[in-house]
């Protein structure tokens, strides 16, 4: 009897590491295996600019280091807990015991010392070669805002201001056009974080930071703000388009024109600008000058509203006016409690601004 319970107790220890060992390695398939479409997966695994090439070098060199480090510990644990497990006939008494090695104690503080002085000298080669990266001529220059809880992004070269949506130029090895970013808090501590394109970088009040990329492929990037920054921290989300050079300059000179009127929604308008939406946002060649809220100007001509929370239809655009919690709860957008034929005016106005 005592045998059979002997036997399960080894057999349930060697299912549990099969198991953990199934975990590791179906860990590490989906972290280099998975693939992402067009962006929409924002994996460290699948880098797309400079920064963010470097630090999955970086993290490679760390996860063979520490997997190595993982299976001989494990194997030796293994292998003591087989071989010196409880037999059957064994009279219970301690075995011999050994105090001190200097040849192990040497060992095993010689060599962690080797490992973590070699993961540090790689590590602060990449922090310089991301934190000291000359600025080359052509290069854009955008300067990303945090808020509670959205994005504001200032190209000052261009004249141009937008929100949550990030547009910048394709960057290749004949034509580098990288993108520096200065960023900024409005409120709080925010973190930028594009998977994909570098590693994160925080926003924090009265302390500008920076960083820059060079995205290698057009397409979309996902991202979002990595710091906790209040109740909706986990819906400010960011979008990066990396776009051709001509669908670039394209995009810029359509967001330096001034808003579109239209006689149809003047009505819209007027509502718009003689209720306190002027005090927070701004749509340039009209009074509302705000600054607390995202510019409306080309509205429209974004994928998404309320930092990505929500596709950019004329639906939720409605039910965001009407009720900005009912999308993002513990938003700073107040419900303007209009009624629904002023609530259609704004609505179509604002569906004008493209």
């Amino acid at each position: 009897m005592r045998y059979s319970e002997h036997a399960r107790s080894v057999a349930a220890k060697a299912a549990g590491i099969a198991v953990l060992l199934a975990g590791f390695l179906l860990a590490a398939k989906l972290c280099l295996g998975a693939t992402a479409k067009s962006g929409q997966i924002p994996s460290i695994f699948n880098p797309e600019s400079t920064p963010a090439d470097s630090i999955f070098r970086l993290s490679l060199l760390v996860l063979s280091v520490t997997a190595v480090i993982f299976v001989i510990v494990f194997s030796l644990l293994a292998y003591s807990v087989l071989k010196y497990r409880r037999r059957l006939g064994d009279n219970g008494r301690e075995p011999p015991q050994v105090y001190g090695s200097n040849q192990v104690e040497l060992a095993w503080t010689v060599i962690p010392v080797l490992i973590v002085f070699i993961l540090f000298l790689a590590t602060a080669r990449v922090i310089e070669s991301v934190q000291n990266a000359p600025e080359p001529p052509g290069a854009i220059n955008v300067t990303a805002v945090g808020h509670q809880f959205w994005w504001e992004f200032r190209y000052p070269d261009l004249g141009v201001v937008t929100a949550n949506e990030l547009h910048v130029p394709v960057s290749d090895a004949s034509n580098p056009s990288p993108t520096f970013l200065t960023l900024l808090s409005a409120d709080t501590d925010h973190s930028f974080w594009v998977p994909r394109l570098a590693g994160k970088t925080d926003l924090i009040p009265n302390h500008p930071n920076h960083m820059w990329i060079d995205p290698h492929q057009t397409g979309l990037y996902l991202g979002q703000c990595a710091q906790y920054c209040g109740t909706q921290h986990a819906k400010m989300l960011l979008r990066v388009y990396v776009d051709s050079r001509e669908q670039f300059d394209k995009w810029a000179a359509a967001e330096k024109q001034p808003a579109s009127s239209n006689d149809a929604t003047e009505q819209g308008r007027r509502i718009f600008q003689t209720t306190a939406c002027v005090n927070c946002h701004a749509i340039s060649g009209t009074a509302a000058v705000g600054r607390f809220g995202p510019d409306l100007t080309h509205l429209m001509s974004r994928d998404t509203i309320a930092s990505g929370a929500a596709p950019n239809t004329p639906e939720n655009l409605r039910a965001w006016i009407q009720d900005p919690d009912h999308l993002k709860p513990g938003s700073l957008m107040p419900a303007m409690q209009l009624d629904d034929r002023d609530l259609d005016a704004v609505t179509a106005y604002l569906e004008t601004l493209r």
